[in-house]
């Protein structure tokens, strides 16, 4: 899913300014395909699929996000507080949206590809390195499930 995004920029123009997008977009273009199935198949699944039931979340996980300033935890797929429009126009979430997308971004091209791409692909062709980055993700992602997200939505 990552290459796709250096196929977008190509397509957008971006080697008229960087020279990492001077790519033959045209030769990639077919990926673009997994972007679309991607956004189709989630709204068909939002729009057609979802029965409205509640998440099943441990009490514990309620109590956390509580105190976190979350109020209906495990009403919605999509909390409020995090994806409603005025969550993210808010200069906090403004800066949260481009902050994290830059550290994905740059995640994505140093570690050589995604998440799903070195845990799924990679793992089971048992490859160092997609072993290295798996273990690199789970820790980031410890650092900011306990360290980082308490910090910005402590009340």
């Amino acid at each position: 899913m990552s290459s796709n995004l250096d196929t977008l920029c190509s397509i957008g123009g971006a080697g008229k300014y960087v020279n990492y997008f001077k790519v033959d977009w045209r030769a990639n273009r077919w990926n673009l395909t997994t972007v679309a199935g991607a956004i189709i198949g989630g709204f068909i699944a939002v729009q057609f699929l979802s029965d409205g039931s509640t998440i099943d979340l441990s009490k514990q996980t309620v109590e956390d996000l509580n105190i976190l300033g979350f109020k209906n935890v495990g009403e919605s797929i999509l909390p409020s507080e995090l994806y409603s429009w005025d969550a993210v126009l808010s200069l906090k979430g403004l800066s949260i949206l481009i902050i994290a997308g830059f550290l994905v971004g740059f995640g994505t091209r140093y570690a050589n590809g995604c998440t799903s791409g070195h845990a799924i692909s990679g793992l089971s062709n048992l490859q160092l390195p997609s072993l290295i980055a798996v273990i690199g993700f789970f820790i980031g992602g410890l650092i900011m499930t306990h360290l980082i997200f308490p910090l910005l939505f402590s009340a």
